[in-house]
């Protein structure tokens, strides 16, 4: 009997039931609506290696705009991916981190990595 997709087996487990038919939502394509935004994973690359300030991750990412950071960064928190803590001192000052669902992207992200080294 086909799912969905169109096959007797879920594309991404090959399990018999298909997590699209079970969650209503693809899981793949629910991730990458999310960190297939430009500048997503960038930004996650710079806060694996750990807390940042919004000009040391604004540097590191050549090209991109503060505001665009800035809604990234704004879109990731509300996701539960990042951490904000802002410190009352003057000039303000505002820092980031991965929360742990932001923590566990990070095998997904070396793989893409290795995936390139692979196949380059």
């Amino acid at each position: 009997m086909a799912n969905l997709h169109g096959c007797s087996n879920c594309p991404i487990t090959g399990e018999e039931k298909c997590l699209l038919e079970e969650t209503g939502k693809c899981p793949v394509e629910e991730t990458a609506k999310l960190v297939g935004k430009k500048w997503m994973i960038m930004i996650l690359r710079e806060l694996f290696a750990g807390e940042r300030r919004f000009n040391e991750i604004l540097k590191s990412l050549d090209g991109i705009s503060p505001g665009v950071l800035s809604g990234r960064l704004c879109e990731m928190e509300k996701k539960g991916i990042v951490n904000r803590k802002v410190y009352a001192q003057v000039p303000l000052r505002v820092e980031y981190s991965l929360t742990e669902k932001g923590k566990d992207l990070k095998g997904a992200v070396v793989n893409m990595a290795e995936w390139w080294l692979k196949w380059r």
